[in-house]
């Protein structure tokens, strides 16, 4: 093989994984994807496609090798191939929000209210957490608690904190975070503690940006 007969099959390689990537629900899928195992029918109701869709997208994402399956019975239970996967979703929207003003205008939108905010970062809030200074939550699916979580933080599913409000301490900080700075689940949880009297606030972060970070996760 000659040389430009080379560099033209490892370009080409290499370029599998941005054409899996130019679909804005594939990446939505893999943000999901990165929260743990979903089934497809689970995939098709988060992202608000039919199921034939999924696969669809499903089957692109595993002929790049970016997500791997297994099968449960009569459900198929997919994943991504690997925790770097996860980093590769979260560099490429860091890259995007530093050069398109566009996406930095649209989160903007979702963040236009800056008292929301927790400012600390990642390992002041996990010392604080592990003192009791502040409750961490996590406002996700219990599953997608139990394949990964910040170390200290509580499972509060967004749909059953109206029912959970005793378990939290009401003089203390509670700060919650769902799947990352796309996700709005943990909008809707600081809306209900607000109107109850809490003092809280959200992070903008979920496991993937604070698994990117070098820093480490429970189960």
């Amino acid at each position: 093989m000659e040389k430009r007969e080379l560099k033209n099959l490892l370009y080409e390689q290499v370029a599998r994984i941005g054409k899996a990537l130019a679909s804005p629900k594939r990446l939505e899928m893999l943000e999901v994807l990165a929260q743990g195992e979903k089934t497809v029918e689970t995939l098709s109701a988060e992202l608000s496609i039919d199921v034939k869709l999924a696969s669809a997208h499903l089957k692109a994402l595993r002929e790049a090798r970016l997500v791997d399956s297994r099968r449960d019975g009569k459900y198929i239970h997919y994943r991504l191939s690997g925790p770097d996967v996860a980093t590769l979703w979260v560099t490429l929207r860091e890259v995007a929000e530093e050069h398109l003003l566009e996406l930095r205008m649209a989160v903007d939108r979702m963040i236009s209210q800056p008292e929301k905010l927790s400012s600390v970062d990642g390992a002041a809030l996990m010392d604080q957490a592990r003192r009791g200074d502040v409750i961490v939550i996590d406002v996700r699916p219990l599953q997608e608690y139990e394949a990964g979580h910040l170390p200290f933080a509580r499972s509060m599913p967004v749909g059953e904190l109206q029912q959970r409000l005793a378990e939290l301490p009401r003089r203390r900080a509670i700060v919650a975070y769902c799947r990352g700075p796309f996700c709005m689940l943990s909008d809707e949880a600081l809306k209900l503690l607000r109107a109850r009297g809490y003092k809280a606030s959200k992070i903008l972060t979920g496991v993937s940006e604070w698994q990117a970070a070098g820093l480490p996760l429970a189960k």
